[in-house]
């Protein structure tokens, strides 16, 4: 009581422990993205610093829309979302060969990447209205089938085969969750390797083909296709234990170092700051996916489990992929860092994802006050 008198009860219900822990990875980001800069604010620390606070604002508010909000706005965004799909594909802007933003002005949108949370959101909305006994038979599986196929294709077209990925990989984990045979996945993953040869033959463009074959034997084109990653390798590596110093980095302050500031943010902070700050950035992560697990544990329905858990997901997908793909255990696909990386429809997607499972955890915490 005598707490609630001093602070309000709304501050003392917010998430502190993670909130400090995105203050602290955003803004270790802003460093690396300051040193990445040759020692400047401009034109990305500054930015970044400015749209995580946009951002975080947006994800309060989020955190306070109840379910019957989330589960109102979930069609009608995915519709508005496959529509914008559909005018990039039209007028969009292109840029490094892939033509995937809208020109707003005042910023670059890439439709693609709020699909990511959206195709959750839409998900979790379908199987919570789904009888559990009906999630393995033909109804069950054609609309899902649909509301993936859709915006894949669509984001295929672009091309953008990280983002297709990534958006196939969330609506998995909300499928599996939802309680979907394990042999759904087992003879998808099979006929997903049978058609491996033909895929890469006929559905990949030719750079993304050049990616698949430099991820697999970077050596054969050092100069050339194997370009990205050699550097990223010998810029990870020679940060050591404790790396070379803030500032320090010669890989990317002598733009040896391809989008530094971008996809290959993480090398650039473990020339600098070593293994040290590999682990940290890890520890951020790894509390940032505990935190979204524990609130999926305490969420009150079914919808609100299968969001929580897929919004969590979103964000361990981008940071595992991003990491395996710069250390080279995965092909370069173009998925940024979470609150490292710069660039801002990738920041307003996690900030939704961050926003929803604020709101999933207010929907918990009411629920056990309402109990007792």
């Amino acid at each position: 009581m005598a707490a609630t008198a001093i602070v309000p009860e709304g501050l003392l219900r917010w998430p502190w422990k993670v909130s400090l822990v995105l203050l602290a990875l955003t803004g270790f980001g802003a460093a690396v993205l300051h040193s990445a800069a040759g020692g400047s604010w401009e034109p990305y620390a500054a930015k970044h610093l400015m749209r995580f606070g946009v951002f975080l604002v947006m994800a309060l508010v989020m955190s306070r829309f109840n379910d019957t909000v989330y589960r109102f706005m979930a069609y009608p965004a995915y519709v508005v979302l496959v529509f914008l799909l559909v005018v990039v594909e039209a007028i969009g802007f292109t840029g490094g060969g892939s033509q995937r933003w809208i020109d707003l002005g005042f910023m670059q949108l890439q439709p693609s990447e709020l699909m990511k949370p959206a195709i959750v959101i839409v998900l979790a909305r379908f199987f919570a209205t789904l009888p559990p006994g009906m999630v393995g038979t033909l109804r069950g599986i054609a609309p899902v089938a649909i509301l993936l196929g859709v915006p894949c294709s669509l984001v295929l077209m672009q091309p953008d085969l990280g983002t297709t990925l990534a958006i196939v990989a969330s609506g998995a984990v909300i499928v599996f969750m939802a309680g979907a045979p394990l042999k759904w996945f087992l003879v998808t993953g099979g006929v997903a390797l049978a058609a491996l040869p033909f895929a890469y033959q006929f559905a990949l463009s030719p750079y993304q083909q050049r990616r698949v074959t430099t991820f697999l034997d970077p050596a054969s084109d050092p100069l050339g296709k194997g370009y990205q990653i050699t550097q990223s390798k010998i810029a990870i590596g020679s940060g050591g234990l404790t790396g070379k110093g803030f500032g320090e980095g010669s890989q990317s302050h002598l733009a040896y170092l391809p989008e530094a500031h971008t996809d290959f943010i993480f090398a650039t902070m473990a020339e600098e700051w070593g293994v040290m700050g590999g682990v940290f950035v890890l520890m951020c992560y790894a509390l940032i996916l505990r935190w979204a697990l524990r609130v999926a544990g305490r969420a009150p329905h079914r919808f609100g489990r299968l969001m929580a858990v897929g919004m969590g997901f979103t964000i361990f997908f981008y940071a595992a992929v991003n990491m395996l793909m710069v250390m080279g255990f995965a092909p370069v696909v173009g998925i940024p860092l979470p609150f490292m990386s710069h660039g801002g429809s990738s920041m307003m997607t996690v900030m939704i994802c961050i926003g929803s499972l604020m709101a999933v955890d207010h929907w918990g915490k009411t629920q056990s006050r309402r109990r007792y």
